[in-house]
């Protein structure tokens, strides 16, 4: 029977779900995570390697000459040397879009919380602030109306447009950056340069890959064109940002809030410059996370490997 080994299970299936997909398919071994020290022998003389965000490098395919498959359990994959597996005749699998309507929907709960603040207003009414206030009500921040404001998307995939479309429907102008323009996102909104979109828009949402060029995008240098008071948001990559620069930013109030659901080392450290900042909303990596978007992880990671046991790969990045 193929031996299959889960590295890091716990944030894919914390116990909501069931691992029987992967059990039709072999012996599985499921751990909740995986030390650095430890992934080369919890590997073994597995064939198949599923993981999610524990690095499988050239050194671990080296040591673990058994493996003759890895599946990741997301849509990323730089946690695979995609290279050295495929030299090694080794194929990798991603899971395309299983959170399109999850992460779109969050980076829209980020915008809608920084402009109402909800959270805080409703504990404030439960410290009695409310009971005792001497106005028939109060706010603490200002609350910003969306409707005819500009939302800029950088990167206009599939979540990108999802995003645009439930904040065209609250009434918001929509400009895209993308290198693929398509008819679909021209349907939602206008392709622009990204020196248009930041000169314009009032809210910038990132959704691109983390590419070489794309790395540091959002700094000095590009905050400085954007508009006095802009809004950003980032559930894509953490690395897209040059933190000190957006916590300078923030804290100078040329970036009035951000809403981050990603940062440039995860777990975030406790000496990132955001922790500090001003109007800087950090929430700890789950655009993804619904178990509805979870499920489908599930059922598409089971199904790549099915697919490649019987001799028809699909979702192979290498």
């Amino acid at each position: 029977m193929r031996k299959i080994v889960i590295l890091d299970g716990y944030t894919e299936n914390p116990g909501d779900l069931s691992w029987a997909p992967f059990e039709a398919l072999g012996e599985v071994t499921v751990y909740d995570r995986t030390p650095a020290d430890q992934i080369i022998p919890r590997i073994g003389d597995a064939e198949i390697v599923i993981t999610n965000k524990t690095p499988l490098r050239e050194a671990t395919l080296d040591a673990c000459p058994s493996i003759r498959y890895i599946g990741v359990l997301a849509t990323g994959y730089d946690v695979v040397d995609v290279q050295a597996a495929r030299a090694r005749g080794i194929p990798v699998t991603n899971v395309p879009a299983y959170g399109t309507a999850a992460v779109g929907q969050y980076a829209i709960a980020m915008l809608l919380e920084i402009c109402h603040h909800v959270a805080h207003h409703a504990q404030a009414v439960r410290d009695g602030r409310w009971a005792s206030n001497p106005d028939w009500c109060f706010w603490d921040y200002p609350l910003i109306e969306l409707d005819g404001k500009t939302l800029g998307v950088i990167g206009f995939g599939r979540i990108g447009r999802q995003t645009a479309t439930v904040a065209k429907a609250l009434g918001m102008r929509i400009l895209a950056h993308d290198s693929f323009p398509c008819d679909e996102g021209r349907a939602i909104g206008e392709y622009v340069s990204l020196d248009e979109l930041y000169a314009q828009s009032d809210v910038i949402a990132l959704h691109c890959p983390l590419f070489p060029e794309t790395r540091g995008m959002i700094c000095k240098e590009s905050i400085a064109k954007m508009k006095d008071g802009v809004i950003l948001l980032n559930n894509s990559r953490g690395p897209l940002i040059n933190e000190q620069d957006l916590a300078d930013a923030l804290e100078s109030g040329k970036v009035y809030a951000a809403g981050l659901d990603v940062v440039s080392v995860e777990p975030i450290r406790d000496d990132n410059p955001l922790l500090h900042a001003k109007n800087c909303l950090i929430t700890p990596h789950i655009s993804w996370a619904p178990k509805e978007s979870r499920a489908r992880i599930m059922d598409m990671a089971a199904d790549n490997l099915s697919q490649w046991i019987a001799g028809t790969p699909i979702h192979v990045v290498n």
